[in-house]
């Protein structure tokens, strides 16, 4: 165990002690939030089993039911509400290991609704897992699986009445015409009016050979895409690898470009060799 961390035990233990005598109070738990801020900061740069180690470490050590599950539920917020990737997966991990297995009790029956929901549907596509398949319907009617192997993959899931999905896609082909290397990019319509996507698929071109714009949809959602990859909001950009490992997940269109600026250089490497 890090000698970092058991200071920051230390300091919390002696702030557990002073929280019991001040149970009624609003800000009881102010002080142990700060900390629990500052032990975040300290794990920034440390692998997910090792945070997972560490916070597992820290809920054992809490002595009352009310301060466990007020620390195991503010990890689980701070983590499912990162926006650096791969942090999801130290969410996921308390929620399977505390709350899920009833060690510790959410406060309500909706809240607890909301971890599963947000555990489930985030499970199957964290960084470093392969992109699950999913069998989508080309405009023609065929069917395609994807992400396909042997190329890199952008599945790009957007709905043709979100004004942010418009945006984006209206900024794609500057980003699409400038990869330089082959990508199949699956442009998902999550909608089900076909003249709404007639009009993207007029819309969403590329100028540039290393680029294959594939579009799909599944109105019935047979796929179950919904889940698998966490869609329940638009727009949700994920990246794989030509092997099927997930790079990149809930992207930006900025998150986007970085993840490709990446795979560029490793690209280049791999030719030099």
């Amino acid at each position: 165990m890090m000698k970092k961390f058991a200071i920051l035990l230390l300091l919390i233990s002696v702030s557990f002690a002073s929280y019991g005598q001040d149970a009624d109070s609003l800000d009881r738990y102010a002080g142990l939030d700060s900390l629990l801020t500052h032990f975040y900061t300290t794990l920034e740069r440390a692998e997910t089993e090792e945070k997972n180690s560490e916070f597992d470490g820290l809920i054992e050590m809490c002595r009352d039911s009310l301060t466990r599950q007020h620390v195991t539920l503010a990890i689980f917020d701070h983590y499912s509400h990162s926006r650096v990737m791969g942090e999801e997966a130290v969410a996921i991990h308390i929620y399977d290991e505390w709350i899920k297995s009833g060690k510790v009790k959410t406060r309500s029956e909706f809240e607890d609704m909301e971890k599963e929901i947000f555990a489930e549907f985030n499970r199957n596509t964290l960084i470093g897992m392969t992109a699950p398949p999913i069998e989508l319907i080309k405009p023609c009617g065929s069917r395609l699986t994807v992400p396909e192997k042997g190329s890199v993959g952008i599945l790009f899931f957007y709905a043709t009445d979100c004004m942010k999905c418009r945006l984006e896609l209206a900024e794609l082909p500057k980003i699409l015409d400038n990869i330089p290397f082959k990508v199949n990019f699956y442009a998902i319509n999550t909608s089900t009016d076909r003249r709404d996507w007639n009009a993207v698929r007029r819309n969403l071109k590329t100028k540039n050979r290393e680029v294959a714009i594939k579009h799909l949809w599944d109105p019935e959602i047979d796929s179950d895409y919904q889940k698998l990859y966490g869609i329940i909001g638009t727009p949700r950009i994920f990246v794989v690898l030509d092997d099927g490992e997930i790079v990149g997940r809930r992207l930006e269109l900025d998150n986007l470009q970085e993840i490709i600026n990446y795979i560029s250089i490793v690209y280049g490497k791999k030719e030099e060799k």
